[in-house]
């Protein structure tokens, strides 16, 4: 079967491969354009294998809540370069994997990466395929939390930081515009002050105690009587336990009240209750080694 340059045209609108390998794809499949699809994706599996171990630290941090707002999914996908992240073609795919996480409910990234996607007969494993060999760097998917629940979600800088919070209220409260600017205020409070629980009660009995095991040994060491220097734990204690738990932080936008206190003042405002039960914050590349670029010898390897 013959081809045409109309027909290389439309495989690389199709794949983003280059002119002549498409042209190489269609001469290896008799001009067939299923069979050319299968043969630059069989060729992307190849050049998927070359760069799964080059270090992938950028990337984004990307949250998203479904349309009714009852099913969030926080997730990061991770690329080599900040360029890329900032691409087209990969922020629809790491979009992909947040509409088919809300859709699916996969266990976790493995089960995700055998997905079928919506409307397609593709795996997400065989889009990300894709995206490695059009795209041309290593991809990998993290990391993602699904949470059901009304949720609202935000996202810092461009997808430095992503934050989804959830909250336990009425559908009729979750629908007014009031409570959406109310989630988003939370995001910015969560992405900013980066709390480490929601509240005193889930921080663990085991780190209460160390912060009073470092508050008496400070205490001590002011050789003050002993009843001055229990007093002295007791508000270190506290004042540090306000620091780490969200609820009790002074909210950002208006310090002379807590986070709590703020979430009152809005479910007061629309008539109701209002209880938030939790977050999930995404920093990218968090924990991850990141790639030591040396210029110097790209451009010295590039000249020989």
């Amino acid at each position: 079967m013959a081809f045409t340059a109309k027909d290389v045209k439309e495989l690389r609108e199709k794949t983003g491969c280059g002119m002549m390998d498409c042209k190489k794809a269609l001469t290896a499949s008799d001009g067939d354009m299923e069979k050319a699809l299968d043969f630059l994706r069989e060729k992307g599996l190849a050049a998927a294998t070359k760069k799964a171990g080059r270090i992938a630290a950028e990337g984004v941090a990307f949250a998203a809540t479904s349309e009714d707002g009852k099913v969030g999914v926080a997730i990061e996908v991770n690329a080599e370069t900040d360029f890329v992240a900032k691409n087209a073609s990969f922020q629809e795919f790491v979009k992909i994997c947040a509409n088919t996480v809300m859709e699916q409910n996969p266990a976790d990234v493995e089960a995700l990466l055998k997905c079928k996607v919506s409307d397609s007969d593709k795996t997400v494993d065989d889009i990300l395929k894709e995206k490695i060999l059009t795209i041309g760097e290593n991809i990998k998917i993290r990391r993602f939390e699904r949470v059901e629940g009304h949720a609202a979600s935000y996202i810092h800088a461009g997808g430095k930081i992503c934050v989804l919070v959830t909250f336990d209220t009425t559908d009729e409260i979750a629908a007014k515009p009031e409570f959406d600017e109310m989630g988003k205020n939370i995001g910015m409070q969560i992405a900013a002050m980066n709390p480490e629980y929601l509240d005193d009660a889930h921080v663990p009995a085991e780190v209460v105690e160390r912060e009073k095991k470092i508050a008496s040994e400070q205490a001590a060491a002011s050789g003050k009587p002993a009843n001055v220097i229990e007093k002295m734990v007791v508000g270190k204690v506290k004042k540090t336990l306000k620091e780490i738990c969200l609820v009790d932080q002074e909210y950002v936008k208006e310090g002379k009240q807590s986070v709590a206190q703020y979430i009152e003042s809005v479910a007061k405002s629309l008539g109701g209750k209002i209880t938030i039960t939790g977050f999930v914050r995404f920093v990218k590349g968090e924990g991850l080694e990141k790639r030591q670029d040396n210029f110097a010898e790209e451009i010295a390897s590039m000249v020989k």
